[in-house]
């Protein structure tokens, strides 16, 4: 059997940076603000839907442009430190303009399973197994619906501190992981 707690574990964790469905939490009441009601359930199932299509048919995409998959993690590292840098010194470098409408595209696409998100998948595909990785953006999935449900009840509960605080916290944790997958994938390819 495929299945690696300390693997679920740790793609889970990563997920959970990338996706940063908490530091969302300010654009999520904004929205809900603006038009009234956020598809909650739409949303989750889309970015599930495209993250899980990702993860098994993304290395066949890069196999047909002529890419491996270390190239690409390395690649994805970079975008995993830059990331982490946003999370951890506040500034805005990937991140779009906030929607004008919350229906399943701006939550679904930028906002839970963006291009941040879908690399990582492939990058972290390169070391961890897909199975394992799977259950990590079911169990994401399950904590982004939660999210999306109570935005603004977490917010009270948190603060806007204790939410730079998290997204601080998992900014270290990802920036860690970029190192981890930078050294391992160059190790490889020059193997």
């Amino acid at each position: 059997m495929y299945l690696n707690w300390k693997e679920i574990f740790t793609a889970s964790m990563v997920l959970f940076a990338v996706i940063d469905i908490v530091g969302s939490i300010p654009v999520i009441i904004d929205l809900r603000k603006k038009v009234g009601h956020i598809q909650s359930e739409k949303a989750t199932i889309v970015a599930g839907i495209l993250m899980l299509a990702f993860l098994f048919i993304g290395e066949s995409i890069l196999k047909l442009v002529g890419i491996d998959v270390q190239s690409f993690a390395i690649a994805g590292s970079f975008i995993l430190f830059f990331l982490a840098m946003e999370m951890i010194l506040g500034i805005h470098i990937f991140k779009d303009d906030a929607p004008e409408t919350a229906s399943v595209v701006p939550l679904a696409f930028p906002l839970i399973a963006g291009a941040g998100t879908l690399t990582t998948i492939l990058t972290i595909r390169a070391e961890y197994h897909p199975v394992n990785i799977a259950i990590a953006i079911l169990l994401n999935m399950i904590f982004v619906y939660i999210v999306l449900k109570s935005s603004s009840r977490i917010e009270k509960m948190i603060g806007k501190s204790g939410i730079s605080i998290i997204r601080k916290v998992f900014g270290i944790v990802l920036l860690a992981i970029a190192v981890k997958l930078f050294v391992s994938n160059m190790r490889l390819m020059f193997q």
